[in-house]
This record gives C-alpha cells, sequence and structure tokens, in this order.
C-alpha cells in the first residue's frame, strides 16, 4: 500500500510540473504568503502613505494587471509555458525591487511596484494552468490542478505566519519580508524556467477537433465572477459579520481561516479525484449549490443568539470551504477541457479576467451589503451564486472528446 501511495504521489509531481516545478511552486507561494496579507500595512507603516491612498495603489495594479491579461494568453498561444511562469514571477521580483527602493512618502513608486506585483499576481494562474494542461490530460490534469492548488495554499500559510510572526520586528522586520519574498521569487522563476516546457502546438497535428474554434464560454466566465466571491468569504465577509455584527472575539476570524487553510491543503486533492466520476460540468453547478447553501446557513446562523452565533458561523464556513473546494477543483479543469490547443492560452486569461475581475468587486459588494443587515448580504449571495450554477449547467459548450497539446518535459524536471 505504502509502494502504491507512492508511486501515485511520484505520478502527480510529474503530472504536475516534475519535482523542480513543485519546488518553484512552494517557493513563490512562500514569498507570496510573506508579503500578500501585509503589503497594505508596508504602504502605511513603513513608507507612511495614508490607508487610502495605499488601497488606491493595490487596486490600480489589480485592475492594470488584468488589462495584460490578452497579452499573456496570446503569448501562451505561442506554445509558451514555463516561461511564461517564470515571467510572472521575474515581475513580482521586480515589484518588491520598486517596493523596497521607494522612499518615504511617495506613492508613486509604490502604486508602480504594486502595479508589477499585480500584473505578476494575475498572469500566474493562467500561465501555471496552461502548463500542467501540456503535461497531464483527462482527470490526471484536474488531479494535478488540484495538487498544485493544495501545495500553493500550504506555502501561502506558512508564508503568512512566518511573516506574522515577524510584525512584532517593527518596519525593519516589514522590509526584510519585502526583501525575503523578493528572493523567493527569483529562486522561484529560476526553477520553473529550467524546467524548459515548450508546447509544440503550431506544429502538432489536430487531434478529434482539437483545433476547432474557441469556446465563448460566456455563462461560464459570468457565472465565475460571482463563484469566486467565495474566496473573500473567509477573508473578508466572515471578519465583517463576526467582528463588527456579532462582537464576536477576532480569534473565530482567525480560526475560521487556519480551517480554511487546512481543509484545502488536505482536502483539495481528494475531493476533485472523488468528483471526476461525473462531468465537470455538473460538478462545478454542484459547487455552486453548496456555497449557496453554505450562504444560507451564515444566514441562520448570525440569527442566533449571543453565545452561539460565532460557533454556528465557524461551522457553516467547512460547509463552504467544502464548495469552495468543489469550484476551484472543477472550474480552471472545465476550461482546459473545453478550449482547444491552439487557444488554450486565451482561453485561460479569459478566464483569469472573469476571477480577477470577482476579487476585485466582491470586497466592494460584501462591504456594502452588509450594513444592510444579514438578510441583503447572505440572500443576495446565495440568489447570484444559484443563478450563476444554473448558468453553468445550462450553458451549450461541451468538452471534446480529447483535449490539450502536447509538450517538452525534460527527465527529471
Amino acid at each position: 500500500m505504502a509502494t502504491t501511495t507512492k508511486s501515485r504521489s511520484r505520478a502527480l509531481v510529474r503530472a504536475s510540473g516534475g519535482p523542480r516545478y513543485a519546488v518553484a511552486l512552494m517557493v513563490d507561494a512562500l514569498g507570496t504568503g510573506l508579503l500578500r496579507p501585509f503589503l497594505l500595512l508596508y504602504g502605511v507603516t513603513v513608507l507612511r502613505l495614508s490607508a487610502p491612498a495605499t488601497g488606491i495603489a493595490m487596486t490600480a495594479g489589480i485592475v492594470v494587471g488584468l488589462v495584460c491579461m490578452p497579452a499573456v494568453g496570446r503569448w501562451l498561444d505561442r506554445g509558451a509555458r514555463s516561461t511564461v511562469v517564470a515571467a510572472s514571477m521575474l515581475v513580482r521580483a521586480l515589484g518588491v525591487a520598486l517596493l523596497l527602493a521607494t522612499p518615504a512618502g511617495h506613492v508613486w513608486p509604490f502604486a508602480a511596484a504594486a502595479l508589477f506585483l499585480g500584473i505578476g499576481n494575475q498572469a500566474w494562474p493562467a500561465a501555471h494552468a496552461a502548463l500542467v494542461a501540456t503535461v497531464a490530460h483527462g482527470r490526471e490534469r484536474d488531479a494535478a490542478l488540484a495538487a498544485g492548488r493544495a501545495l500553493r495554499n500550504a506555502g501561502l500559510g506558512v508564508g503568512a505566519l512566518l511573516a506574522t510572526a515577524c510584525l512584532a520586528g517593527g518596519t525593519g522586520a516589514l522590509r526584510a519580508l519585502a526583501a525575503g519574498t523578493g528572493l523567493a521569487y527569483l529562486a522561484a522563476a529560476a526553477l520553473a524556467w529550467s524546467v524548459h516546457l515548450h508546447a509544440r502546438t503550431a506544429a502538432a497535428p489536430a487531434e478529434d477537433g482539437a483545433d476547432g474554434p474557441a469556446p465563448r464560454m460566456r455563462a461560464l466566465l459570468t457565472a465565475n465572477v460571482v463563484y469566486v466571491f467565495c474566496l473573500n468569504v473567509p477573508e473578508i465577509a466572515l471578519p465583517l459579520v463576526l467582528v463588527t455584527q456579532l462582537h464576536a472575539s477576532p480569534v473565530w476570524s482567525a480560526a475560521v481561516f487556519v480551517a480554511n487553510t487546512v481543509l484545502v491543503v488536505t482536502l483539495q486533492v481528494p475531493v476533485t479525484v472523488l468528483l471526476s466520476r461525473f462531468s465537470r460540468r455538473a460538478v462545478l453547478a454542484l459547487g455552486g449549490v453548496v456555497l449557496a447553501a453554505s450562504y444560507l446557513g451564515f444566514l441562520a446562523a448570525t440569527s442566533l443568539g449571543p453565545g452561539w452565533a460565532a460557533p454556528a458561523v465557524a461551522a457553516v464556513s467547512v460547509v463552504c470551504t467544502i464548495g469552495e473546494i468543489i469550484y476551484a477543483g472543477s472550474a480552471t479543469a472545465l476550461v482546459t477541457a473545453l478550449a482547444p490547443a491552439h487557444a488554450l492560452g486565451s482561453a485561460l486569461a479569459r478566464f483569469e479576467l472573469s476571477t480577477g475581475f470577482g476579487l476585485a468587486v466582491s470586497p466592494a459588494a460584501i462591504t456594502a451589503l452588509a450594513p444592510h443587515g444579514p438578510a441583503a448580504l447572505w440572500g443576495g449571495l446565495t440568489a447570484a451564486t444559484l443563478l450563476s450554477a444554473s448558468a453553468v449547467a445550462t450553458e451549450k459548450d461541451r468538452e471534446p472528446r480529447t483535449g490539450g497539446c502536447r509538450g517538452r518535459l525534460p527527465a527529471g524536471s
């Protein structure tokens, strides 16, 4: 049994891009976890910028990063794979360098740093998915994408814990965190580039309609904007409700976040494999139903009396995390299955545009709905998510018999 588990693990690592690429993902995630949660603090405490100016600069970086996604898609469509992944890491290292060079009180250099960090953060998911789709196919690809997400969440969690432990050191510690992040990005970029993976999309003959037109995915992309709200529920919605409305201890918010991370790391691959007997579209629709059920659970939990509401919200958050796991394990996999080889990059770039847009607008939408009461927040999310799940289930785009594109992966990478 141990030998079988080990061989399966090795096969999964191979399908995810190889050992070197797995290390690159872990190092990159560790660096991101070190800085991303504290970038706002860096601008306010180290650079002495106002909170509104810092927030606007960070938002602008995310928005401009999304604007760059069509170019990333075209680059991927030309066959580039590990080079794009390495570039997304390298551009973030440049952003950190600009961050360290920004003098106190100067918002524009900070905005430039946030821009490069935003470009790298937006480009990485599409590039990573395209690389995995090149070396793995079918349900093995789905499991590899799930494994990459679990590995990344583990790195993010460890990085965030290390950063939290270092915060007591003040501004000097924040500068050290930024420097550590930059070094991590440089190391990850070198490891990813060393894989030397390129897809032969132009030279390879088409198989089973793989050279057909790119799917429109209109319903899927629109629904995805609503689906991704679930990613900000543990970080924004629940802390907002627990602390400001239920007046619960911040410990509950921290517990929800930790539980979310642990569940994603441990269950992402098993749940994805378990649901692989069903179509990806059906699983994605199921994920929407589970998320909607959790939102109704939050609505019921917040109506409980003092002493019961906070534990009930924490318990329901487990259901929300299961919905997130189902969504994350099927959404990108569905896009890679729908897209023909020659348009894989463009399809993934469009999907990442919808994801980035949803992540950008969800904090504003959540904070705007919350003051109107639990019914407005959780009822609104429930209705929107159920409509999205219905749209996904009824869309006409169908998965081809085979998908993906061939690539060259050196032995032992």
